[in-house]
């Protein structure tokens, strides 16, 4: 079933709350979030047929994931989750600061870099921080930013992973080139400091990467996952925002949508979320005017 989005208006009853990814990453948060808040109703949105937004600019990941955010308003969510690094980092503010006062102030936009941030200012103890990213998310540089709000001591240290995304949505993760890069990649992250007490995965794919990287990395060393992170948060959001929570449906419904053809999301999602799922496809009305 195609959808578009001409002539749609946002709904003001309770509604789901939604998750939005520019692929499939966002679905081990969304695993995550189903298994704490069970009996609420979800909206999956991944725009599979713009991914990645890792090398993408500020302006077109903007507007990219403000028409999403849209989109997602209009389907009943009063509340999304941008469970997309690349999106936290280079649209969340704008579009909390400049669009949800002109679309609807009650209205939330939330992201995966501020409570990843403040777990991780609670867990180092040697103030020595690694972040492992899309190019977009390391370039932001959201995490050394955040970070330095919450402790101006700890020192960040960055590795961009250009292909751990392509490992993982073309099931590579097993083949010796992925290992090779994987290690790599740690390796080079590490050799900036050897104080480096624990380390945050910067992308929502990242997790099914773990039990590799995890080969890589010193016992030590803390990993950072966002999907547990990112539900933890959100229960505390919601139990110090009542208002937020009596806005969302709990009938423990779920709903996926794709800018991709729906068996081709249907068939990746399943290895995320480790079961079937029916998607539907969205088509948005300028999907290809800023590639």
């Amino acid at each position: 079933m195609i959808q578009t989005m001409a002539n749609l208006q946002y709904p003001t009853s309770p509604g789901p709350i939604a998750v939005f990814d520019s692929g499939y990453g966002g679905l081990t948060v969304l695993k995550e979030l189903l298994k704490e808040f069970p009996e609420y109703d979800f909206i999956y949105l991944g725009d599979n047929a713009r991914a990645p937004y890792g090398d993408r600019s500020f302006d077109v990941v903007y507007k990219y994931t403000l028409e999403a955010v849209k989109f997602l308003f209009q389907k009943g969510a009063h509340l999304v989750i941008l469970a997309c690094n690349t999106a936290s980092a280079k649209a969340l503010r704008t579009i909390q600061q400049n669009d949800l006062p002109k679309i609807d102030p009650n209205r939330r936009v939330l992201g995966v870099i501020r409570p990843s941030v403040e777990a991780v200012a609670e867990i180092t103890k040697s103030k020595n921080v690694g972040v492992l990213g899309t190019e977009g998310t390391v370039a932001s540089q959201s995490y050394p930013l955040e970070i330095e709000k919450s402790d101006k001591n700890i020192s960040v240290f960055q590795e961009a992973c250009p292909l751990w995304v392509p490992i993982v949505e073309n099931n590579e993760i097993e083949t010796p080139g992925s290992k090779y890069f994987i290690e790599k990649n740690i390796n080079n992250l590490l050799s900036k400091s050897d104080e480096i007490d624990t380390i945050i995965l910067g992308c929502t794919h990242y997790p099914l990467l773990l039990p590799l990287i995890k080969e890589y990395v010193p016992q030590n060393i803390q990993i950072i996952s966002q999907g547990q992170i990112v539900a933890q948060s959100l229960k505390d959001y919601l139990n110090r925002h009542p208002e937020i929570d009596e806005k969302i449906v709990k009938q423990g419904r779920r709903e996926y949508f794709t800018t991709e053809l729906s068996e081709k999301f249907d068939s990746s999602a399943s290895i995320f979320l480790e079961k079937s799922i029916k998607s539907r496809t969205v088509y948005f009305n300028h999907l290809n005017q800023l590639a």
